[in-house]
């Protein structure tokens, strides 16, 4: 392939749109910020002098610095790995549209401005007859009409035999969690909707507010897309990212998205499955989408599927869903493939060409104390050592040959460890065997010992794709 990437991000992910871009046989360049002078994704690149592919910046959110070593460097595309700008509609259009255009590494920015509205998201699939969290899908201002959407949405509770219902009143403007209330009488929602309405006002300047269901026993399911700018959409199945820190960041995820080995479902749980998958293509379909993405779904105790939201972009568990695919006997690299498809390529295999096959579980070590609330860790780890085998992969960007001081500008993000076996339940034992064998040593400024996440992901290895 023709072309040279650069690569705008970080960590393990910057490592592996390397590894990916070698696989194509594509030149790349790499950016980095002062505290991640000692990340491998730097150290493995050259820094200065001939062959220089290594760019210091001031940092990874300015789009300023990002292309103009893309100009010096005379790169022909742009990878923005996750976060940062890989969602941002904006830079995706600079980036294509600029005099010295770049391809974006990710679906065209009109499809990232459209489905990065999750209100838009919401009516869209809506008039496709996918699911969605009962509720409004559209900002509410009149407050007669809103408690008249909270009541009938409470009354369908009670209705269908929940038995502690309640509704969600959100800000339409906010994220992140800011500007959301719970309600669960009717005589409280006035008080409340006036509440987050001011807040929104004073936060967003936009009085909008949106109404739903608020659902509490649930599993959160993905389906993987891959999709070309030639019309053809394939999916690799769907995995469960049900096992979040308290600030919803995810640690333990497998796939597939469920298993009758590991609950016992009061629902068809393959049915469930093919259907998300089914609505997921639909709606990719009706919006010709055209790289990587992934439809993030919630499902109900009871097996009622809802679309939460798409993230598109590639994400950080995209290697979960390849683990068990199967693409002429290997497992599919999605980066490369994702690199590819936005290079122009077509897919070039149908849908009945992948297998899906056992079972995989991704693990993210983090330098975090759960007990604290996943506070995170500062401070220098002395050893890493992670095992290796072959039903095993680890993406990481901390070193192993010498000392690495954890950047206190980033999460203390410090490994993704991918185990697969014929089954979950070889695949939870493999995944139990592997965090033990793993070492992890280091020190704080006032010299007391490293603190991970590891026991408590080996302790939630047994609530993986359960209710």
């Amino acid at each position: 392939m023709d072309g040279k990437v650069l690569i705008a991000n970080r960590g393990e992910i910057a490592i592996r749109i390397m590894d990916a871009c070698k696989d194509l046989g594509l030149e790349y360049a790499v950016v980095y910020t002062e505290p991640d002078r000692d990340s491998e994704h730097v150290r493995r690149n050259i820094t200065s002098g001939e062959g220089q592919n290594a760019w210091r910046i001031t940092s990874y959110t300015d789009p300023n610095d990002i292309l103009s070593v893309a100009d010096h460097t005379h790169c022909t595309a742009i990878h923005p790995g996750y976060g940062f700008f890989s969602e941002d509609y904006r830079f995706a259009r600079r980036v294509t549209v600029r005099d010295r255009a770049l391809t974006f590494i990710g679906p065209n920015w009109e499809v990232i401005r459209d489905l990065g509205d999750k209100i838009n998201t919401k009516r869209v699939a809506n008039s496709l007859g996918i699911p969605t969290i009962p509720g409004t899908d559209a900002p509410i201002y009149n407050e007669m009409e809103a408690e008249e959407i909270a009541a009938g949405l409470l009354e369908n509770q009670i209705n269908q035999g929940i038995s502690d219902p309640s509704i969600l009143v959100k800000a339409a403007a906010g994220g992140g969690g800011m500007g959301i209330e719970e309600v669960k009488e009717i005589e409280q929602f006035r008080r409340i909707y006036r509440q987050v309405q001011n807040y929104a006002k004073r936060q967003f300047g936009d009085g909008g507010v949106l109404i739903e269901q608020c659902l509490r026993d649930y599993n959160h399911l993905e389906v993987q897309l891959v999709c070309s700018r030639h019309g053809e959409r394939i999916h690799f199945n769907s995995r469960n990212c049900t096992i979040q820190s308290t600030g919803r960041q995810k640690r333990v995820e497998a796939a597939p998205g469920f298993h009758s080995s590991c609950f016992a479902y009061d629902f068809d749980e393959q049915k469930v499955l093919e259907k998300i998958v089914e609505y997921s293509l639909k709606l990719a379909n009706h919006v010709n989408y055209d790289n990587v993405g992934t439809w993030e779904w919630i499902v109900t105790r009871s097996g009622e599927p809802y679309l939460l939201e798409v993230n598109t972009r590639i994400q950080v568990e995209n290697d979960v869903s390849a683990r068990i695919s199967y693409l002429h006997g290997k497992h599919p690299n999605l980066i490369r493939e994702q690199i590819r498809l936005a290079l122009g390529e077509k897919i070039g295999y149908k849908q009945k060409a992948i297998t899906f096959q056992g079972a995989a579980i991704e693990l993210r070590i983090v330098a975090e104390d759960p007990r604290r609330g996943f506070a995170p860790w500062i401070g220098t780890i002395t050893t890493f050592t992670i095992p290796r085998y072959d039903w095993s992969a680890v993406y990481t960007h901390v070193p192993s040959d010498r000392p690495y001081p954890i950047p206190s500008d980033y999460d203390p993000n410090l490994a993704l460890a991918l185990v697969w076996g014929d089954s979950m339940d070889e695949a939870k034992q493999r995944a139990a065997r592997f965090i033990d064998e793993i070492v992890i040593q280091g020190h704080d400024a006032g010299s007391r010992p490293i603190v991970t996440n590891l026991t408590y992901l080996k302790n939630n290895l047994d609530r993986l794709l359960a209710f």
